[in-house]
């Protein structure tokens, strides 16, 4: 579906995985998978999604800071500061948005991350759905649908990459 994609991750797929379905203890081969390919370029984030992540004070903002540091990118370009203007403009202009919600999308780091995501041609990786008549949050789908910007699920993510854990029975370690 998206080969040679490079992804932006959203501050839930981290904190979802880690305090989840793919805790460290459990699912080792899904952090490398990530550390691997955010070497590559392919797996990246943003500053805002970081300082998100920093907040927990746990093992998962360890984790970050020990190895994938690197991925989480600035926002202060120019051109992503544009977009999210943009983005905040058209939040701003939708009724159907209760005043608490277009404010929680100014505080989080989620038009940032669409913002960044469309100015450098990647695809964003969320938990989210999109709900096209929410009124009480701005779904990070609906701002990729509205501004043309590519979005995926973390498990299609891992397809794509190929980024799978071993299987035990098998004694195979890579996917398919």
């Amino acid at each position: 579906m998206m080969g040679n994609a490079k992804y932006a991750l959203d501050a839930n797929v981290f904190i979802d995985a880690a305090r989840r379905y793919y805790a460290f203890d459990l699912a080792p081969g899904f952090w490398s998978g990530l550390v691997a390919h955010a070497r590559t370029g392919e797996i990246r984030s943003i500053d805002r999604v970081r300082q998100e992540l920093d907040q927990g004070k746990d093992d998962l903002a360890a984790w970050v800071d020990r190895y994938v540091g690197g991925a989480f990118a600035s926002t202060d370009d120019e051109k992503i500061v544009q977009v999210y203007s943009d983005i905040m403009n058209w939040i701003q202009q939708q009724g159907q948005f209760t005043a608490e919600a277009k404010a929680e999308a100014a505080n989080s780091a989620d038009c940032w991350l669409v913002a960044y995501a469309k100015v450098e041609g990647c695809v964003v990786v969320t938990h989210e759905a999109p709900s096209p008549l929410a009124r009480r949050t701005v779904k990070i789908p609906d701002l990729c649908r509205q501004f043309a910007v590519p979005y995926t699920s973390l498990f299609e993510m891992l397809r794509n990459l190929r980024i799978c854990f071993p299987d035990y029975a098998e004694g195979k370690g890579s996917c398919g």
